[in-house]
């Protein structure tokens, strides 16, 4: 840990003594060690730590966004080191300065205000509420990607948006069915600061019902595979038997963690979006 941890290799640094205390405090220490001799997280922080100055959620944002990554920065949260931050928000904004930062000057002007004063706003107020989800960011950056694409578009067809009108639009809708939805928070912003004339629309599509029923025991032969297929990787077969289950979107498996269980007398609870769903102790949660 002292080799890890030090940058002479004699002594762990004052910053990085929480740290120190977290991992060789871990009930298992043998996966611990394991850790620090096969883990690239281990050989990053290993880096890291050679450059004190480079231990802060800015200079982590600047490596790669792999697992790797992510791991090193919630050591650093858990040990105190770092300060805790929403990691869902954080995506956002840097997304949107790698994003804006490689557009034409003409795009970036508008681009900028529209993600910052209009897209992240928003994604702050929601993070306030803790309601900010990992499938609100992608769908945030799938705005911000569908404005840029328009603004493309408008480029090709030789158009700018103070000359657009709605036979463009309805053009650019047939043309571009997925990102149609995605490109109304960019008009009713360009229309509500009078950037393109005003009453222009783009109709969203019209919802249809469900066509294909899966029948319920093939149902039921999905869930117990879940349960009892051993060759299927643990994370795979709990998070296919919470699809089965709850109809939970992966977006929000992912973001559960251990304090959404909670365990009763006879019950163990797993809480989400506040209700609480039941199983017997001797299921799988």
């Amino acid at each position: 840990m002292t080799d890890l941890l030090s940058v002479d290799g004699a002594s762990v640094t004052q910053p990085l003594q929480p740290l120190a205390v977290v991992l060789t405090g871990a009930e298992n220490p043998y996966r611990v060690l394991q850790w620090l001799r096969r883990s690239p997280a281990a050989r990053l922080l290993e880096r890291l730590v050679l450059d004190p100055g480079s231990l802060n959620h800015e200079c982590l944002d600047t490596l790669p966004q792999r697992a790797a990554t992510a791991y090193v920065r919630g050591l650093l949260v858990t040990a105190g080191i770092l300060p805790p931050r929403d990691e869902n928000l954080a995506l956002l904004i840097n997304w949107v300065a790698r994003t804006v930062a490689e557009l034409p000057a003409r795009h970036a002007n508008l681009i900028r205000p529209f993600a910052e004063w209009h897209i992240i706003r928003d994604a702050r107020r929601r993070s306030a509420r803790d309601r900010y989800t990992y499938a609100a960011h992608k769908g945030d950056c799938g705005n911000v990607a569908a404005a840029i694409d328009f603004l493309n578009w408008l480029d090709s067809q030789h158009l700018s948006l103070r000359r657009l009108q709605q036979p463009h639009l309805d053009t650019w809708a047939a043309e571009r069915p997925t990102l149609r939805s995605r490109s109304i928070p960019f008009l009713r912003w360009s229309t509500a600061r009078r950037l393109c004339p005003p009453g222009l629309v783009i109709d969203r599509p019209a919802s249809q019902l469900p066509g294909h029923f899966q029948a319920e025991d093939e149902a039921r032969n999905e869930l117990l595979r879940c349960l009892n297929d051993a060759a299927l990787p643990l994370d795979v077969r709990v998070a296919a038997a919470l699809v089965r289950l709850y109809a939970l979107p992966l977006t929000r498996i992912v973001e559960l963690t251990e304090d959404h269980i909670s365990r009763g007398q006879e019950h163990t609870y797993l809480a989400v979006n506040q209700h609480l769903s039941c199983s017997r102790r001797s299921s799988p949660v």
